[in-house]
């Protein structure tokens, strides 16, 4: 009998204002340790949180960009437990009435596309780090508590269990990531701690009630993120199947060993003792307030994905493609603002498979690309022209990305030093084009009596007669006209 398995996701989404959500100190990565708490952040006896205001505008640009409610009047609640890197002994989250309700995160699955539902997004200030032994200078046996990330403002995004493979976990997360990006809240830098996801992980038999779930703490990459949920899974099944029980937990997820292990038995909402901050007023969300937001707002992926369709005729893969971050889009419609709305389907090409393959080779992100989307438009303009064959093309992109010119004008240049202009001119492909029929009096036989693919090696022997400069369409084209096709 099969078993399903039903996960949610927690995911901390790190918000980028400069300060942090309570006080004035700074939020930028990679100080000193403990420079960067202020009396504020570690609650010293007289000090008074104060909401950071562009915390709050990107908590309602997330709810705007989901569909989501905003409640227009919110608390701050202190979340009560003990930790060494937790100086307060509570942190200041939300809990009965968070800023942002509902809401829904489309995916893309094997299936089609699925609807995830939000639960809520709330507003919490970020705990300090632990360091143990090994850490910067932290010798064998020792630990030390850093206390610069305490009050770093987060967006706490949780989702409903919707999703049931681990597939549809990273999917969703892809998809959050580029969201969250693509509205300016996050920068999504995993490695740094700026967007970490919790899995709620449990298994049930088809049409059975919920299972008890274990939640795995802060997975910052998808690789991590589908390796735990996998093992966590199959663990379960497994205990299940032996007759033990799950217990539920907080666990963690060791990346060397692929496996995850019990940090400690899972804490329901009572055993924080949640209560309203004495500190802080209720939060208060004008309408007007959510409409300037909503007016200041960029296009959202859904929509530009839909006019890229309407517009340019691109498929839908292409469209999701291309709208993966605002710098893809935005390299995509410059290139077509040079070319015009006719050339799209040959940008969006060159785009989402010559560029987006050679920066996965080497790792780069597109802001990292060198080539830019003027010298990518030049190249593609050529192409248009019929000076370039698409193989040829190919090999001016190699000579770019390796740096060899750097102006629009680099394209042109390559293409003189290698002499790799393509051979259009009729009349100069008319007599190679004899020559060849002459030379292949089979492929011509096989032709005339209906094999398609003769032509094929024809036009690959001119080609080669032309050392790869003439014009395959053209060729083609002379090669029917000659054989009376």
């Amino acid at each position: 009998m099969s078993w399903e398995i039903v996960i949610g996701l927690e995911t901390h989404t790190q918000l980028s204002t400069q300060s942090k959500i309570f006080s004035g100190a700074s939020t930028a990565f990679g100080a000193e340790p403990n420079v960067q708490a202020s009396a504020v952040d570690i609650a010293l006896p007289g000090v008074l949180p104060v909401a950071n205001r562009a915390a709050v505008e990107r908590a309602i640009r997330f709810g705007l960009a989901v569909g989501a409610t905003i409640h227009r009047r919110s608390v701050f609640a202190r979340k009560n437990y003990f930790y060494p890197d937790l100086p307060k002994g509570y942190q200041i989250s939300q809990f009965e009435i968070p800023v942002v309700q509902g809401g829904t995160i489309t995916i893309a699955t094997k299936d089609g596309e699925k609807t995830v539902r939000l639960t809520r997004a709330h507003l919490e200030e970020d705990a300090g780090k632990s360091l143990h032994e090994g850490a910067g200078e932290l010798g064998q046996g020792m630990s030390g508590i850093d206390l610069n990330r305490a009050g770093t403002p987060l967006l706490e995004i949780v989702s409903e269990p919707d999703m049931c493979s681990s597939e549809e976990a990273v999917a969703y997360a892809r998809a959050l990531h580029s969201l969250v990006r693509w509205i300016g809240i996050c920068d999504g830098n995993m490695q740094e701690g700026s967007f970490r996801c919790d899995a709620n992980v449990s298994v049930r038999r088809p049409g059975a009630p919920l299972g008890t779930r274990r939640e795995i703490k802060n997975l910052n990459s998808f690789r991590f993120l589908q390796q735990a949920i996998d093992y966590e899974a199959q663990w379960q099944i497994e205990t299940l199947e032996d007759g033990g029980r799950i217990q539920q937990a907080t666990v963690l997820f060791d990346a060397d060993t692929g496996r995850t292990r019990a940090m400690r038995s899972k804490e329901d909402a009572h055993d924080y003792r949640y209560f309203p901050d004495p500190d802080l007023l209720p939060l208060e969300v004008s309408e007007s307030w959510i409409e300037r937001v909503k007016s200041e707002m960029t296009e959202l992926p859904a929509a530009k994905r839909e006019r890229y369709q309407g517009d340019y005729g691109l498929s839908a893969y292409d469209a999701a493609q291309l709208t993966q971050s605002r710098e893809t889009a935005a390299f995509f419609e410059d290139m077509v603002q040079r070319l015009g709305a006719d050339a799209a389907k040959q940008c969006a090409n060159w785009v989402t498979v010559e560029l987006a393959g050679a920066l996965n080779r080497d790792g780069l992100d597109i802001a990292q690309t060198p080539v830019s989307s003027a010298l990518l438009a030049a190249l593609v303009s050529r192409v248009r022209d019929n000076t370039l064959s698409g193989k040829m093309a190919k090999d001016v992109f190699d000579a770019l990305w390796k740096g060899e010119g750097g102006s629009e004008g680099a394209v042109d240049a390559i293409i003189a030093s290698r002499g790799m202009k393509q051979i259009s001119d009729t009349g100069e492909l008319e007599g190679i084009v004899e020559s060849v029929i002459v030379a292949n009096p089979k492929s011509v036989e096989e032709f005339r009596a209906g094999k398609e693919k003769a032509l094929n090696a024809l036009v690959g022997q001119a080609m080669k007669a032309t050392k790869g400069k003439g014009n395959p369409a053209v060729l083609n084209e002379i090669f029917r006209k000659k054989l009376g096709a």
